[in-house]
């Protein structure tokens, strides 16, 4: 299997990166609509349910935690310059707290709604304990699994109620990244409807154009890279700290390292993704869901409601409307897709994806506990 899913993966990879490059209208006009980058997370999920395939355990999966995510990580960083952080400002934090404050607040606010037309549903959700499975819902998109498991134990959520939600959880992101996909692209268009100018500019000028560095440039960017990965990677256990050791190495090197090939190590780092995402696909599955229809439908109105109130506070900051579903993004789908869903739109805007992401996994289980509290009170 691990052979298949590595075949598999190559082959996504390339035909990903043909697409991007094909000048053909017809898949231009496609590519308008359903990003190349995407056809990586969707592809070997077509080909695994087509064929049966159960890749969702190989070892690759371990491999591109380990390896791949970290190397992407300091790629993705090392692209990134002080003065670029200055000029994105606070704001793109904000509007991420204000995600992750709507995810956790609107499930219990939603409750009193719910109660005042279907007043039976308080029994699903308080007397039959279903609110549990929703904590660890929290957790789950903005920490990630981390946090998710860390709540599951302390609201004690049973295990049959966990499983369910981890199907519905699954599937419910997996739409919300496609669908943040196809916002990203509409981003110009919201801008202009809103009456927002907020511009970031061109940081990368040579980003298609690297190979006027010298060979000394590329070999010296590579070899840092290279042991960095297994330096870090030898020292650092934890997968959090990984990626915070990383970013911030990425960040200082990328800045302070003498002809460090920026151009490069964006390019790498895209790379990286689109390996990254192909990878994720391997266990896409849309089977065995079982839950209410009332829990499911409860689950969607909350997570349009944390997207529409990102949206009215991007307006009301005057920010730039791509960073909505990277914020949004950088909540529910983490390290591995927030940087994906941002290189749609701008490969240069990936590390600001990346340091939003890092703050959702180290708050997750705060604002699960604050959930669980609010939960508490009924």
């Amino acid at each position: 299997m691990l052979i298949k899913s590595i075949v598999l993966v190559l082959v996504t990879v390339i035909s990903v990166l043909l697409l991007e490059k094909s000048s053909k209208k017809w898949v231009q006009t496609v590519l308008n609509w359903f990003p190349a980058i995407l056809f990586a997370y969707v592809i070997p999920a077509i080909v695994t349910h087509t064929f049966q395939l159960d890749l969702s355990k190989v070892e690759l999966h371990g491999w591109s935690k380990d390896y791949i995510i970290p190397f992407a990580i300091l790629m993705v960083m090392s692209a990134l310059s002080f003065k670029q952080l200055r000029i994105i400002g606070i704001r793109p934090i904000i509007l991420f707290a204000i995600g992750s404050l709507a995810i956790a607040v609107l499930a219990p606010l939603l409750l009193l709604v719910f109660n005042v037309f279907t007043p039976s549903f308080n029994e699903l959700l308080i007397v039959e304990e279903h609110w549990k499975g929703l904590v660890s819902i929290v957790g789950s998109w903005i920490g990630g699994s981390t946090s998710q498991l860390v709540l599951k134990e302390l609201v004690e959520c049973p295990e049959g109620l966990f499983l369910s939600v981890l199907v519905l959880d699954n599937i419910l992101v997996n739409i919300w990244t496609i669908l943040m996909f196809q916002f990203i692209k509409k981003s110009d268009q919201l801008n202009t409807y809103f009456g927002i100018k907020d511009l970031v500019p061109d940081f990368v000028k040579d980003e298609n154009a690297f190979d006027t560095f010298s060979v000394k440039s590329i070999a010296l960017t590579l070899i840092i890279c290279l042991a960095l990965i297994i330096g870090v990677g030898f020292l650092v256990e934890s997968f959090l700290w990984k990626i915070i050791a990383f970013s911030i190495i990425g960040l200082l090197i990328g800045n302070f390292a003498p002809k460090w090939n920026h151009a490069l190590v964006l390019k790498l780092g895209g790379l990286s993704i689109i390996c990254i995402m192909a990878i994720l696909g391997l266990k896409l599955n849309f089977n065995n869901l079982s839950m209410p229809l009332s829990l499911v439908i409860f689950v969607i109105i909350w997570l349009i409601l944390h997207f529409v109130i990102m949206l009215i506070a991007a307006k009301k900051l005057k920010l730039h409307m791509a960073w909505v579903p990277i914020a949004s993004m950088a909540n529910l789908g983490g390290i591995s897709t927030a940087p994906a869903v941002t290189a749609a739109y701008n490969k240069e805007w990936m590390p600001h994806a990346i340091l939003l992401a890092i703050l959702s996994m180290v708050s997750g289980t705060f604002w699960g506990m604050l959930t669980m509290y609010l939960f508490g009170l009924f």
